[in-house]
């Protein structure tokens, strides 16, 4: 049996995922940033328990704009036909979350053969004590940015094949999120000259824990290790706030070994995965 979650279970939530940090960000980013049940953001979780009662073996998200996380670490069958029974009826727009444990949850949910983004990444931690120094500068960005951000969130889109990339909304998509952006106050600009070159910023922070996403450098200014240097600065101004460990999962080999030129160390392998418009699913599972 499997049961939507109340406000109360946030604590034992937080507790089972805990225990598995590197892989659960997004899923305790967002229980801490929204609670439960609580809040209309669209990043806002319903969570699903499995099993519904005694100790927690798997706990299963569908955000308010339809994307889907979980922990499984048991990868038991019936957890994720559990899981695709009670979102059935829901629609949805992508999947993350480890590798192995979310192909199953695809397999379960029917969603295996109806992807337009199906992307295994290695899943790299780093000790923040651990990162070499670097005399960098950087800031965060303002009103004053939004027109090159927006710029910069279509080509990061592009490359990546996230969000609205290659359709007619992506322009305005970039846009809204570059003002997201500077309202959050989570990503950095590096400097050179005073002029931004690169951008970096925090996709999810948990206590002294804060996952990496958002790194771009414009293609004229490529194979310069500034995206190297853009985490390293986002980290850096982290570090200050705090934070004592970073994670990440890397889009292609050039961003790897950046990332394992400051200290990262693999972890194991994580999976983004995208429908191609909003998914509604079927039935499946009890």
């Amino acid at each position: 049996m499997i049961r939507q979650a109340e406000a109360s279970d946030a604590p034992r939530i937080e507790a089972f995922l805990a225990g598995y940090p590197e892989t659960s960000m997004f899923l305790r980013g967002n229980l801490e940033a929204h609670g439960i049940g609580c809040s209309d953001h669209d990043y806002a979780c319903d969570y699903f328990l499995w099993p519904a009662e005694g100790p927690l073996r798997a706990v299963f998200g569908c955000s308010n704009n339809g994307f889907l996380m979980l922990q499984c670490p048991g990868r038991e069958p019936e957890a994720f036909a559990a899981a695709a029974g009670v979102l059935a009826g829901r629609p949805v727009q992508g999947l993350t979350g480890e590798a192995t444990q979310a192909r199953l949850w695809l397999q379960a949910l029917g969603l295996a053969g109806r992807l337009k983004l199906d992307h295994p990444e290695p899943l790299y931690t780093l000790d923040l004590a651990a990162m070499p120094h670097a005399d960098l500068t950087w800031r965060q960005p303002g009103p004053g940015d939004a027109a090159l951000l927006a710029t910069w969130f279509h080509g990061y889109e592009a490359d990546t094949r996230t969000g609205a990339a290659g359709t007619s909304q992506a322009a305005e998509v970039a846009r809204d999120r570059a003002e997201q952006t500077i309202a959050a106050g989570l990503f950095q600009l590096l400097l050179e000259e005073d002029r931004p070159v690169a951008m970096a910023g925090i996709n999810a922070r948990v206590k002294d824990i804060v996952q990496i996403g958002g790194v771009y450098v414009p293609p004229g200014m490529r194979n310069q290790g500034l995206g190297r240097r853009a985490v390293q600065a986002v980290l850096m101004q982290a570090g200050a706030e705090g934070v004592r460990r970073a994670v990440l999962f890397s889009n292609n080999d050039a961003a790897s070994r950046a990332y394992e030129a400051i200290g990262f160390r693999r972890v194991g392998e994580y999976l983004v995965a995208l429908t191609d418009g909003a998914v509604r699913l079927g039935g499946g599972g009890t």
